[in-house]
């Protein structure tokens, strides 16, 4: 029996190291991080080949940070070890709302 963790554990592992990063992003407005806002739609990573994959949004299509924000996201999951290639695809559908938002997030901007 090896020590080695099965892939889908390594793919797993990862894939929660790189949500512990998104939740150091912040936008600059908002004092609230980017994964309690609900601006990440998806986490794939897949160690074996270095990757990870983020699907996100912005709170709208006009945020002042859409040109930055990716960008910075992509930087962060680079320094993660072991990660070479980090992707950011960001979408508009569906649309942002302040339902998608954790109780965390809503406790901190005094929505509950």
């Amino acid at each position: 029996m090896s020590d080695t963790p099965e892939p889908a554990a390594r793919d797993e592992a990862l894939r929660e190291a790189a949500i512990d990063v998104l939740r150091t992003v912040f936008d600059p407005e908002i004092p609230v991080n980017i994964w309690e806002l609900g601006l990440i739609y998806a986490v794939e990573a897949d160690a074996a080949a270095g990757g990870v994959a983020v699907r996100m949004t912005l709170t709208s299509p006009a945020c002042p940070v859409a040109g930055s924000l990716p960008g910075e996201v992509e930087r962060k999951l680079r320094g993660l070890p072991g990660v070479s290639e980090a992707r950011v695809e960001l979408t508009w559908e569906p649309a942002w709302t302040t339902a998608m938002m954790s109780d965390s997030a809503r406790l901190e901007l005094g929505f509950l």
